[in-house]
């Protein structure tokens, strides 16, 4: 049946309650008899004291709330394995669904339903640091999801999602719930199924904690059937106003957004959040005139009083209409979105990470030389790409297992999308499961039928990524197109499946109409160049959402590296002017026109265009012919020599380049330029006003919010490695330390990110460093100091509970 609460939606805005883990706080519990001994486990509650959470829920129902959120935060399986609970994760979660609903059916009337809103949150493993693979993930929110939506749930929530992997990886999984149970995700009013609403939590930095910013979660989850996108937990209002402004103004469909009551304090020893009922209900109230809000609520610190000041100040209000600007069609990094469209450019996308083209990046692979393939995307970066293309396919390796472990390492440590180039389905997914960000697909056609090109579309659709359609099909006798007429004819049958059958949108359909070698002599492939210039106006004209992508260098094929060049360069040329968006390119191997002489240019076009001259042209050897690839070839002595358009890292002064290969989280190099500096300087001096120098450049980028988190760990990770290389040199000081400090990651948690982060800028600057692990109780962090006399004690936690423990 339709979706009652969608339809709400249409008239009003919505309320959230408020923060359900503030008032199991507040109750007076015992660990032993209420928790079960197992502490900081709010879910256990629905076995032992259902009674205290439907009170919970009812506080809330009875100041106005529409919706309640259940119990289930951590009921998903991978969570409660923490309390030896994984086996009970399913009727956990029903419990609470079950639980809410009740609440709810006490205070519904049939002028004012009341809502159970199915929440689960992130968990305490995220996927993009590689703490849980995308399978285990998938299962044990799936069946978190049956629970709750067997228990009457009428909305499911991810919910603090720090990870956009994860929420991808979870709209999965909730999918995958409702067909178990027979329903379906519901979008629009009038739609019959489960509405699913996505929140992030995005860090007083400015970025969800694995660095991903609100405009690249948004075209990340754009393609989902999500009823909803919005923002919770973190911050107070005031801090979330720069990413909901954002979101009023470009996100197409509607938003929530559940504050804190400010950022906690300290008050005699307790946790409070200072934001009054009051002033938060007039902040949200701003909110909602200014930004069009659809779904308001409270996270941390909010209690029923702040709800319900909220409710009697905006009351039965409709959503406010707000101006947008369209969100232009992307593909997204881990971190920030990329444009199809440049504007001053075709979209570059680095071929150099192909197995297929590349015998660098073959021998490396074969190698497992990782850092040196992130050095090579790397460069590609620097280069001007803003894509890079990952093939790891040949035979011989495990490609999908290679897929994998290059998208890990890319998607951390390279702040450019991916595309994923494979003949095979699987390979392909085995990196769309590392990738947090809206990747590229690299390809599907109908030259195997429609079968395998059904299989590329669904995992376009499941992951939301975009899918380059090369125009190529069944025909026995040419396959791969070779003329306009053929090209625009395949282009426009796999449109009307792509669109009309597999529910992709035009915007990230990426047409490749074939380059084919010009270079060849052979009579078939004299006009393929200038075939492909038309293929590609027909496309843009006939179908103009659409992008348009070639892998350039095929149309040189076989000619010396000059000759290649100069082709490749005046080819693209004329695909850009006849309406071509993007390229699959060597983009440092480019070079512009009035770069290139003249002669050698026109003789370029000549070939592209098949044009003979009038008279015959007189080859080196003294012969004659009008053949423009004999004449392109003859110009290009064996000695012609490519222009480079690169700089190398290797030319900047010393201390310059010290402190860019901490800043850049840069290994290549690295040792080579330590040996060199320790001719000129004491290794402290090198760590102390050199890599130090770049570490502090570091924090304040990652203060600023212009470094993403994996960056930041990539460039510990390189000063580590300097350190370790610099330690054997220094003249060691018995006893001699500045001081002495005792870390530790407090009990119930187990993210150690900045914990081990702080270690390594401590015990690399003179400081004795007690790192005694994750999950310490308060005791055994007291016995450690006591133990070492230690200065200081700090504590790392990353989930709110942990600021209590703190």
């Amino acid at each position: 049946m339709p979706s009652r609460f969608l339809q709400e939606l249409e008239n009003r805005v919505l309320y959230l309650d408020g923060a359900m883990g503030t008032a199991v706080h507040s109750l007076d519990l015992e660990l032993e008899k209420d928790y079960l001994g197992k502490e900081n486990c709010p879910e256990v509650l629905l076995k032992t004291r259902p009674e205290q959470i439907r009170g919970i829920h009812e506080s809330f129902l009875e100041v106005g709330c529409d919706a309640v959120e259940t119990n289930s935060f951590g009921s998903m399986a991978h969570v409660l394995q923490e309390f030896d609970l994984q086996d009970e994760a399913y009727e956990i979660s029903r419990l609470a669904a079950q639980t809410t609903r009740e609440a709810c059916d006490k205070y519904e009337t049939d002028d004012k339903p009341r809502f159970a809103v199915g929440t689960m949150g992130p968990g305490t493993k995220l996927i993009t640091l590689g703490q849980i693979d995308w399978d285990t993930m998938f299962e044990s929110y799936r069946e978190a999801a049956r629970g709750i939506i067997d228990g009457g749930a009428d909305v499911l929530l991810i919910e603090t999602a720090q990870d956009i992997l994860q929420v991808k990886c979870v709209i999965n999984a909730m999918c995958a719930a409702m067909e178990d149970c027979g329903t379906q995700p519901a979008v629009n009013a009038g739609d019959d199924g489960i509405p699913i609403m996505a929140q992030v939590t995005i860090e007083q930095m400015g970025t969800m904690l694995a660095g991903t910013d609100i405009a690249a979660a948004a075209h990340v989850l754009k393609g989902y059937p999500i009823a909803s996108i919005g923002m919770n937990c973190a911050t107070g209002p005031k801090d979330m106003a720069e990413h909901v402004d954002w979101l009023g103004k470009n996100w197409p469909g509607r938003i929530s957004l559940a504050p804190n009551a400010g950022l906690p304090v300290l008050v005699e020893g307790r946790t409070e959040y200072p934001l009054q009922p009051d002033s938060f209900a007039e902040q949200m109230d701003q909110f909602i005139n200014e930004y069009g809000l659809n779904i308001v609520g409270g996270c941390c610190g909010t209690t029923p009083e702040h709800l319900g000041a909220l409710i009697q100040r905006v009351g039965d209000r409709p959503p406010q209409k707000v101006e947008k600007e369209a969100m232009e069609p992307s593909c997204t990094s881990l971190y920030n979105p990329v444009e199809y469209r440049q504007e001053n450019s075709l979209l570059n996308i680095g071929e150099r990470t192909n197995a297929s083209g590349s015998r660098k990046f073959k021998r490396l692979l074969e190698e497992e030389d990782w850092d040196e393939i992130v050095s090579l995307a790397r460069e590609q970066v620097k280069d001007g790409s803003h894509v890079i293309d990952v093939n790891v396919d040949y035979a011989g390796r495990d490609n999908a297992k290679d897929m994998a472990t290059v998208v890990e390492k890319f998607v951390r440590q390279v702040n450019v999308p991916l595309m994923l180039d494979s003949t095979s389905p699987a390979v392909i997914e085995a990196g769309l499961k590392k990738a947090g960000g809206k990747c590229l697909i690299n390809s599907a056609n109908l030259e195997e039928g429609e079968e395998k090109f059904a299989e590329m579309c669904q995992l376009a659709k499941k992951y939301n990524a975009a899918l380059v359609l090369g125009t190529i099909d069944e025909d026995p006798d040419e396959a791969m197109a070779r003329t306009e007429e053929r090209k625009i004819s395949i282009a426009q049958r796999e449109y009307d499946l792509a669109v009309n059958k597999y529910g992709l949108n035009p915007e990230d359909i990426f047409y490749d109409p074939l380059v084919l070698p010009i270079s060849t002599g052979m009579e078939k492939d004299k006009r393929s160049g200038l075939e492909t210039i038309r293929g590609v106006k027909r496309i843009a004209e006939e179908l103009p959402e659409v992008q348009t992508t070639v892998g350039l260098s095929n149309v040189s094929f076989g000619l010396k590296p000059a000759a290649r060049q100069v082709l490749n360069s005046a080819f693209l040329d004329e695909l850009t002017k006849a309406g071509l968006t993007s390229a699959i390119v060597h983009i440092s191997k480019i070079i512009p026109q009035n770069r290139v002489d003249e002669e050698l240019w026109n003789a370029a076009l000549d070939l592209i265009y098949c044009r003979e001259p009038e008279q015959p042209y007189t080859l080196e050897d003294g012969s004659e012919t009008k053949d423009p690839l004999q004449i392109f070839i003859d110009k290009f002595p064996d000695d012609a020599a490519e222009q480079s358009m690169k700089e190398d890292l290797s030319e900047l002064p010393l201390d310059e380049r010290l402190q860019k290969y901490i800043i850049d989280g840069e290994k290549k190099g690295l040792t080579e330029t330590l040996d060199e500096a320790m001719e000129h300087y004491p290794p402290l001096d090198i760590i102390n006003d050199h890599l130090l120098g770049g570490m502090k450049v570091v924090g304040e980028l990652f203060g600023s919010g212009k470094m993403q988190l994996p960056f930041v760990l990539q460039s510990a990770e390189v000063m580590k490695m300097a350190v370790a290389h610099l330690e054997p040199h220094m003249e060691k000081q018995e006893g001699d330390t500045k001081g002495k400090i005792v870390l530790a990651t407090v009990k119930g948690d187990v993210h150690d990110i900045g914990k081990n982060l702080v270690d390594i800028i401590l015990s690399n600057n003179g400081y004795t460093v007690y790192n005694i692990g994750i999950k310490q109780p308060i005791s055994d962090i007291i016995a450690a100091y006591n133990e070492h006399q230690a200065d200081a004690i700090g504590l790392s936690g990353l989930l709110v509970k942990s600021v209590n423990v703190m």
